[in-house]
């Protein structure tokens, strides 16, 4: 099963109301706006990201939570669409105890970001920079949310790395040799690139 990577950012949301319909409007992704990941690399969306994929059947959830649907492109109960912006989102939200909770949230503001659930198919590096700079080119896209918490959320196989070089950092901490700990996070770091490349690869 291909792993779902989840990006979002402070990019707000909205409620608009009009003749009984009840619509959340927003941008899940901003173009070109650069976001570090876990101090691993920089990421960037490049517009046209979402060309391709916006016209198929994608769902909006709540957090991320498949079991909580709260719109569809299938049904026109979600509208996406790009523009020199971004990745832009339209929910008309459901009368349902999640749609309903979620307006009043919105309309509190307790929840203010949105976010999306992706699996990349096209990409690019530049490794001239430390971190590497990631460019992503093309999206296959799953699902946009509205979150509580829109962070720039790692990927597991990210958090997993992260992980083994500060176990690894930690280690060299006791080493008399400088240079073992830059090396360690070159290393895990390019084992991270191969990752991700592997898995556009595996997309396609």
């Amino acid at each position: 099963m291909t792993k779902i990577e989840k990006r979002g950012g402070t990019l707000g949301v909205e409620t608009r109301a009009e003749d009984e319909k009840r619509t959340l409007v927003g941008y899940a992704a901003v173009f070109n706006s650069d976001a570090d990941i876990g101090g691993w690399w920089t990421e960037r969306i490049a517009p046209g990201a979402f060309a391709e994929s916006i016209s198929g059947d994608v769902r909006a959830l709540v957090d991320h939570d498949m079991g909580r649907v709260i719109g569809r492109t299938k049904s026109g109960t979600l509208r996406l669409s790009e523009d020199s912006k971004g990745l832009r989102v339209e929910i008309d939200i459901p009368n349902t105890t999640d749609g309903n909770d979620l307006w009043e949230l919105v309309e509190r503001g307790d929840i203010s970001g949105m976010s999306f659930g992706f699996s990349v198919t096209k990409q690019s590096w530049d490794e001239t920079i430390d971190p590497p700079t990631r460019t992503i080119e093309a999206v296959d896209l799953f699902e946009v949310s509205a979150v509580a918490w829109p962070a720039y959320d790692d990927t597991e196989i990210g958090k997993r790395s992260l992980q083994e070089w500060r176990d690894a950092r930690s280690g060299n901490e006791e080493n008399t040799d400088p240079a073992a700990a830059p090396v360690s996070r070159a290393a895990n770091r390019a084992r991270l690139k191969m990752d991700l490349d592997l898995r556009v690869r595996s997309t396609r």
